[in-house]
């Protein structure tokens, strides 16, 4: 038995709180919201946000070479700050949030690494509620800053924007999220050595993946807040890029026959990441419009989830539409009358809280939603113009209220139509020659599961 969404909208609206828009000649939208949710993505404070990019500038450079004795300047205090700002969001958590310096020591690599290193990366840990749920998701942006040259690690490199923006973003999330109870387990975290080759990020990535972590999605927030391009001379706070990997950096052979064969380019799950928060920023974010990026990162770039992606993870990069070149990488100074380097009055921190709250409603609308279901697949036996999907409910965590099945032509970069079923099979009168289908699972609440794309079976 299935339903379209609209007849599903009609039946649930009031049980749900179902929000309907007014009717367009060609469509009509519907936003479910949790009032929960909401409410935390209007606690999201920009005068909060500059506060923390401006503590962060205090410091004058945070290169991760820079030093970690001084009590006022370098990497080391600027890490032992975030740690104090942690804290304090740990302190509204009930107990529940834990904060610590993950401290790695990366070798001399006769590149950016002239001398071995410790490194940290400054972590807030918030537990799930629910002791069998080992579902993890983490939120990054990266603390260290350089100035032109990688290797200057004693110039002012404020870093007010790069990434002082989605270090501020990670601390304050950490600060709203921390009263809200959660069932799956949450880490918010300011990872060092980005700028000297991603130290930070693959240590966590590697420590992730030989502790055996349920990683189900990372979300790493890399220059968020600029909102005014050189050259181009583009204002534009109303729209924010998301990069998500097509073909996967960790695809086994089985992976690649099976992508070849149904055509999966673009359905790998970082993807499946990147439109659902698409989604969910048009459900909670007024007048911020996620743009979905068909790269990994910019071009012949990479960032903080290159190395979970490389190690099979699910990750992605959130990132300013336009990028302002006068302020990044730059050493401070006046030339030709232009004023260059990374400073705080360059950064829009209203759209710092827009970027920070969409980060917010998707990771509390996946932390809050049921497990994703589980051996989803599509039946090929027959020769038909009809496309029937099964599934299993996921073994841990509370059962679905029910499932969505997604549909999208071939062509299109969004899921199209959303057909609420209960149980754990339909049969659509849709061909699979013509369609992309994939599951997720929801609650009574409304809050979805990352979609699960269908392997055949017979």
């Amino acid at each position: 038995m299935f339903h379209s969404v609209s007849q599903f909208a009609r039946a649930g609206a009031a049980a749900l709180g179902i929000l309907l828009l007014p009717q367009l000649t060609w469509a009509q939208a519907i936003l479910k919201q949790d009032p929960v949710i909401k409410t935390m993505t209007e606690q999201v404070s920009a005068q909060e946000l500059e506060r923390l990019v401006r503590g962060l500038v205090s410091f004058e450079t945070r290169h991760s070479l820079s030093t970690v004795k001084d009590k006022k300047k370098g990497i080391g205090a600027a890490r032992n700050w975030a740690q104090t700002e942690l804290e304090k969001a740990a302190a509204l958590s009930n107990g529940r949030m834990t904060v610590t310096q993950d401290k790695y020591l990366v070798k001399a690599d006769g590149r950016r690494i002239k001398e071995d290193v410790e490194m940290a990366n400054v972590m807030a840990t918030l537990k799930g509620t629910d002791p069998t749920d080992d579902r993890v998701f983490i939120v990054s942006g990266h603390i260290d800053s350089r100035n032109t040259d990688v290797m200057d690690a004693k110039g002012k490199a404020p870093g007010a924007n790069d990434d002082g923006s989605g270090t501020a973003a990670v601390i304050e999330l950490a600060r709203v999220m921390a009263k809200q109870p959660f069932p799956a387990t949450i880490i918010f975290v300011c990872v060092q050595g980005e700028e000297q080759g991603l130290y930070g990020a693959r240590h966590l990535a590697e420590r992730a993946k030989k502790e055996n972590w349920n990683l189900v999605a990372m979300l790493n927030n890399d220059m968020i807040g600029n909102s005014f391009s050189d050259e181009t001379n583009l204002k534009d706070n109303t729209r924010v890029r998301i990069f998500s990997e097509g073909v996967p950096a960790f695809e086994t052979p089985e992976m690649t026959a099976l992508r070849k064969s149904i055509g999966g380019e673009n359905d790998s799950r970082s993807r499946q990441l990147a439109r659902y928060m698409k989604e969910i920023t048009a459900r909670y974010v007024p007048q911020l419009e996620v743009v979905l990026n068909y790269r990994t990162d910019r071009f012949l770039r990479g960032g903080d989830h290159t190395p979970f992606s490389q190690a099979g993870f699910t990750a992605i990069r959130v990132c300013e539409m336009n990028e302002n070149y006068r302020y990044q990488h730059q050493n401070v100074r006046t030339e030709n009358g232009i004023a260059y380097g990374d400073f705080p009055e360059h950064v829009d921190f209203e759209y710092v809280r827009k970027n920070t709250a969409m980060n917010l409603a998707t990771l509390a609308n996946l932390a809050l939603a049921p497990h994703a279901p589980e051996n989803v697949g599509v039946l090929t036996s027959n020769l038909t113009n009809q496309t029937e999907l099964k599934w299993e409910a996921p073994a841990k965590g509370e059962r679905p209220a029910g499932y969505y099945v997604l549909m999208r032509e071939t062509s299109s970069p969004m899921w199209e139509k959303k057909i609420y079923v209960e149980g754990t099979t339909t049969t659509l009168p849709y061909s699979k020659d013509n369609y992309f289908f994939a599951v997720q699972a929801v609650d009574a609440q409304g809050h979805e599961s990352l979609p699960v794309v269908p392997r055949p079976i017979r």
